[in-house]
C-alpha cells in the first residue's frame, strides 16, 4: 500500500528510484526474519542492531553511506540516497532504519574531512558491514550547547590524550570506531574543538554505560579515561571539529525528516486498513466525514513533509551548497508531523492502538526520539529564524 507515486518528481535520477524500487521488497521478503529481538532485553536488541548492519552491508544497501572511491554507490555520499534508504526502512523498521543511518552518521566526519588512510581504514568496512561506527558528540552538559564541550583531548608526545564523558551515543557498545569530539583549546568556545577517530578497544575507553529508552536500540553513556590516540587519529586539522560536526549534520539532517516521512507513511496506511476495516454505527469508519477529513490532513502533512525533505537532499546533492536553513526546516516539520499523523493513528484505532506489539503502538514510541536528536526541533527553528533574519538584513543593506 506503500506511495512511491512521489520518486516521479524531479528530484530523483533513474538510480535513485531503482534503489527504492529494489530494496521496497528487500525489506518485506529479507528484512522480517533479521528483526527478531526482545524488546525488554537489551542484549538481545543490541544483536539485533548488529546482525542488521550485517546484513544491510552483505546486502549492499550500506553502500549509500559511502563514497564510490571506498565501496560506495555515488562519488560522494548522496544525500537523496540516504534518504530514499531511511524512508524505505523506517516505513518497515525503525530498528532497520537506524542501523543503516548510524553507520552514515559515524562515518560521515571520515567520508567528509579524513585524510586517505583514515578514510581506507574505516569506508570500505562500514560499506560492506563489517566495521560498526559512531558518532560521539553530546556529552551530561552539552547536548544543543556543543560549545559546553568539556570533554579534552591534550597533546602528550606524538599523540593526544582524551578525558571526559560522551552520552546518548547511538552504537555505544557495539561500535568499533567512534568519531569522538573533544576540546583542544585553539580557541575559546565551538573554535577550541577537535575530532579524533578512536577503536573501541583503546584503553581508556568504556562503553558498558547502557540507556534504556522507550523505543530501544543501542545507546551508551562512553566514557574517556587518560584514551590515548596517535597523531594519526585526529581528522582534519586542530580546532575544526565544530565545523567538521556542523558539516556532519548538514548532511544527514534532512534525512532524519526522511525517517519521520517513513514512519508517518507507515502510520497513514495502517490507519487506512483499519478505517476500511472496522464497522460502527452501521458503517465502517471510513465512512465518517470527520474521518476522512483526518486522513486528508494526514496525507497532506505527508507530502508537504516529502517536499521539503527531498528538496533539501537536491539542494545539497545538486547545487552543492551549504543547506543548513533547508536541512532544518525539512527535520522540523517532517518530524514533528510524523508525531502528529502517528498519533492521529492511534486515535484512529481506537483502545487497538495502545496495545503494546500492534503497529501504531510501536511507530507511536519510534517517532518520539527524532524531534530531540540531531537538532531538537526548538533549535532549529531557531536555526530557521536566524537564517530568515540574516537573508532579510542583507536583501536590505
Amino acid at each position: 500500500m506503500a506511495d512511491t507515486t512521489f520518486l516521479a518528481w524531479p528530484f530523483f535520477d533513474e538510480g535513485h528510484r531503482t534503489l527504492a524500487r529494489d530494496l521496497e521488497p528487500w525489506t518485506r521478503d529479507a528484512l522480517p526474519a533479521l528483526l527478531a529481538h526482545e524488546e525488554a532485553d537489551l542484549d538481545s536488541v543490541y544483536a539485533c542492531v548488529t546482525r542488521l548492519v550485517r546484513e544491510l552491508g552483505r546486502a549492499g544497501w550500506l553502500r549509500a553511506c559511502v563514497p564510490a572511491a571506498y565501496g560506495g554507490l555515488r562519488e560522494h555520499v548522496d544525500v537523496r540516497t540516504l534518504a530514499l534508504a531511511r524512508e524505505t526502512l523506517a516505513r518497515a523498521s525503525g530498528l532497520a532504519d537506524f542501523a543503516l543511518a548510524m553507520q552514515g552518521l559515524g562515518s560521515a566526519p571520515v567520508s567528509l574531512f579524513g585524510n586517505p588512510e583514515q578514510k581506507q581504514a574505516l569506508l570500505p568496512g562500514v560499506g560492506r558491514g563489517e566495521l560498526i561506527a559512531a558518532f560521539a558528540l553530546s556529552e551530561p552538559d552539552a547536548g544543543s550547547d556543543v560549545a559546553a564541550m568539556s570533554t579534552t583531548a591534550r597533546r602528550d608526545g606524538d599523540g593526544w590524550v582524551l578525558d571526559g564523558v560522551k552520552t546518548w551515543i547511538s552504537n555505544g557498545g557495539i561500535a568499533d570506531r567512534y568519531v569522538v569530539f573533544a576540546r583542544t583549546g585553539e580557541a575559546p568556545g565551538a573554535k577550541g574543538i577537535s575530532a579524533f577517530l578512536v577503536d573501541a578497544a583503546t584503553p581508556g575507553l568504556d562503553a558498558s554505560e547502557r540507556i534504556p529508552v522507550i523505543a530501544p536500540h543501542p545507546l551508551a553513556t562512553v566514557r574517556f579515561s587518560n584514551c590515548r590516540v596517535g597523531a594519526d587519529r585526529l581528522i582534519g586539522k586542530p580546532g575544526q571539529g565544530f565545523a567538521i560536526a556542523m558539516g556532519t549534520l548538514d548532511l544527514f539532517r534532512t534525512t532524519v525528516g526522511a525517517a519521520g516521512l517513513g514512519l508517518a507513511r507507515r502510520a497513514l496506511d495502517e490507519a487506512t486498513a483499519r478505517v476500511l476495516g472496522r464497522r460502527m454505527f452501521g458503517q465502517t469508519l471510513a465512512d465518517f466525514q470527520l474521518t476522512q477529513a483526518k486522513l486528508g490532513e494526514m496525507a497532506t502533512s505527508i507530502d508537504a513533509s516529502a517536499l521539503l525533505v527531498y528538496r533539501s537532499a537536491w539542494t545539497r546533492d545538486v547545487l552543492g551548497t551549504r543547506v543548513t536553513r533547508e536541512a532544518s526546516m525539512a527535520k522540523y516539520y517532517a518530524t514533528e508531523a510524523a508525531q502528529q499523523v502517528i498519533d492521529a493513528a492511534v486515535q484512529l484505532h481506537g483502545g487497538l492502538g495502545v496495545v503494546h506489539g500492534v503497529t501504531v503502538e510501536r511507530l507511536y514510541r519510534e517517532v518520539r526520539a527524532l524531534r530531540i536528536y540531531e537538532g531538537a526541533t526548538e533549535v532549529l527553528q531557531l536555526i530557521i529564524g536566524g537564517k530568515h533574519l540574516e537573508a532579510a538584513r542583507a536583501a536590505g543593506a
